[in-house]
């Protein structure tokens, strides 16, 4: 019998799970909560039933596995499978993952980021086409990022490789990050970064718009309702989803150059806004990237949705076959 994969995707609300085939293709999946409360003490043991019965349920064993592979926030320590400072998590002190499970379930056991994770998935099975290089660029609450080069995941000396969200796009009058720096990519292309975009380009716009008007009666607004009112023909949120393209352009622009990769792949929720944010960074990326770049790199838009965590966590186990 074909052996199989275990792609665990670890997050502070729901932990999804899936059981892969060596190609990638989903063949059963399920989730549970995330229960983080008493410093997130109940996580792993979790994690670790929740797989004991799936496994019984669907009557495998751990000799039908070639590896489990898991992608979690916070900082991953891949060597000794432990995580730290995960603080959605509530794991602020250093966790034993990986020597739990294996322990537990018998199976080899991987680990990296999330971000990094995801990256694998697009990669593999999604907008990246299996190709070995390969960048996913995660705009969400935050702005994350994998970067995948001549088939390996970049991490690092001190496992900040692909920190894409603090790549600096206005270096002068920039927002405040949560990092400490100003001006970080994150603070104006991440969810709440296009809302901060939408306030400040407000104060100056004059015409009619009705999400300027919601902005200035005090009212809450997300990067959904702009992006919706742009696509409708509101002047204004048109102008803030060109400001956000900007900076996108020119940060993947300068990854591109650094890196010429196949595709920047655009994911996380922003990127459900399609062909019409995909096309705006394009434009932009075309006027700040090298000659041979704007020839040969592509800016794509992901395609595996919330599957790509368990894709890309199940594609780390691969290296123990």
């Amino acid at each position: 019998m074909t052996k199989k994969l275990l792609g665990i995707d670890l997050g502070g609300t729901t932990i999804k799970f899936g059981i892969l085939t060596t190609q990638g293709e989903v063949q059963e999946k399920w989730a549970i909560e995330t229960n983080t409360l008493e410093d997130g003490k109940h996580i792993v043991p979790d994690i670790i039933e929740s797989l004991k019965h799936r496994l019984a349920l669907y009557n495998l064993s751990k000799d039908d596995f070639i590896g489990i592979g898991m992608g979690s926030p916070g900082a991953v320590d891949r060597k000794h499978k432990t995580v730290t400072g995960a603080f959605n998590l509530n794991w602020a002190k250093t966790q034993e993952v990986g020597s739990l499970i294996e322990k537990e379930v018998g199976i080899p056991f991987a680990i990296d980021n999330d971000a990094n994770v995801a990256a694998l998935g697009e990669a593999w099975t999604g907008a990246g086409g299996n190709n070995p290089d390969v960048i996913l660029v995660t705009l969400g609450t935050g702005v994350g990022g994998g970067i995948i080069a001549d088939g390996n995941l970049i991490h690092g000396v001190a496992g900040a490789g692909g920190e894409i969200g603090h790549i600096n796009v206005q270096p002068f009058d920039g927002f405040e990050c949560t990092c400490g720096n100003k001006g970080c990519l994150e603070t104006v292309a991440s969810a709440t970064g296009v809302v901060r975009v939408a306030r400040l380009l407000a104060e100056e716009y004059e015409g009619d718009s009705q999400i300027k008007a919601t902005i200035d009666n005090g009212e809450t607004v997300t990067s959904k309702d702009v992006f919706l009112a742009a696509q409708d023909g509101d002047k204004f949120a048109d102008s803030v989803v060109d400001k956000v393209a900007f900076y996108l352009g020119l940060a993947t622009a300068n990854l591109g150059n650094t890196l010429n990769p196949d595709s920047i792949v655009l994911g996380g929720g922003v990127s459900a806004a399609g062909e019409f944010l995909r096309s705006r960074v394009e434009k932009y990326f075309l006027q700040f990237a090298f000659p041979a770049v704007k020839s040969s790199t592509k800016i794509k838009i992901a395609e595996l949705g919330n599957d790509a965590g368990i894709i890309g966590a199940a594609s780390l186990a691969r290296q123990f076959a």
